[in-house]
């Protein structure tokens, strides 16, 4: 399929954006815990749930922030303030928005055809982890 344009890209809602980012960003965690080797199916939810709830994910944010362009934090600003967010209660509505911003940021770079750029994203946030 044909990237987007920048342009057809930010037509989209941040909701949109989100809505396909998640599973963007879904797929990259699920790699990243399957490239560690086999684990028994618990382990291998437990273990993504990690990566994906959104307390972890809006700290992401605040690791992605010092490497952005102003386009990619156009982006992810964009992502936090979106309207229409009904954060589960497990979730506070900070982090919430945040995490959302995240997945509107992976969502938009790959609709536009930035590999590249995601998997360094991703490499910055799991690096940031495994530093803590």
């Amino acid at each position: 399929m044909t990237p987007m344009t920048k342009s057809q890209a930010k037509q989209l809602s941040p909701l949109t954006l989100a809505f396909y980012g998640d599973c963007v960003y879904e797929v990259l965690v699920r790699r990243k815990i399957v490239y560690g080797g086999s684990r028994p199916s618990q382990e291998l939810h437990r273990l993504s749930v990690t990566m994906v709830r959104a307390s972890f994910q809006s700290a992401a944010y605040d690791t992605l922030l010092p490497v952005l362009t102003e386009e990619e934090t156009d982006i992810l600003k964009r992502g936090r303030n979106a309207t229409g967010l009904n954060p589960p209660k497990s979730s506070n509505p900070r982090d919430y928005h945040r995490a959302t911003a995240v997945e509107v940021l992976f969502g938009y770079l790959d609709l536009i055809g930035e590999k590249e750029r995601i998997e360094e994203l991703f490499e910055v946030i799991c690096s940031e982890k495994s530093e803590e």
